[in-house]
């Protein structure tokens, strides 16, 4: 039962990424925009879940008090997807990008993000049911 759960959660997430990428693609790629930066935004999604995943290997989850270290990392964190919404926000002001491509990046950037923090709350606890033994 667990494992159909942990299937179904995955496919869920992958399907939440191929929507998110989809719409990053359309900003990118439809004939009325036909500009390649809003592929910037890929690198936002790769930082974003780097200082919890460092976090989480430096310090343990047993205490239940705000430690500095996790309160670093969600600053981090936070800094990275702000930074993921406002480039896009930036190169539409500087008319480097039309503002019809702003649109469908600031809507991939959404599904993706909800992704990621869905990935985290699913498969980032620390028992049998999680990602590390894959």
């Amino acid at each position: 039962m667990i494992s159909s759960l942990s299937n179904l959660a995955l496919v869920g997430l992958s399907f939440g990424g191929a929507i998110g990428l989809m719409f990053l693609m359309l900003a990118c790629s439809l004939p009325n925009y036909n500009s390649y930066w809003p592929l910037f935004v890929l690198i936002f999604y790769v930082l974003s879940p780097l200082p919890h995943c460092i976090a989480r290997r430096c310090t343990e989850e047993t205490d239940t008090a705000s430690s500095a270290c996790r309160e670093f990392t969600l600053f981090l964190t936070t800094g990275t997807v702000l930074s993921g919404f406002g480039l896009p926000l930036i190169l539409a002001r500087a008319e480097v990008i039309k503002w019809g491509a702003c649109g469908l990046v600031l809507t991939g950037n959404a599904v993706i993000f909800i992704t990621i923090f869905a990935f985290f709350l699913i498969f980032g606890r620390s028992d049998d049911f999680g990602w590390q033994p894959w």
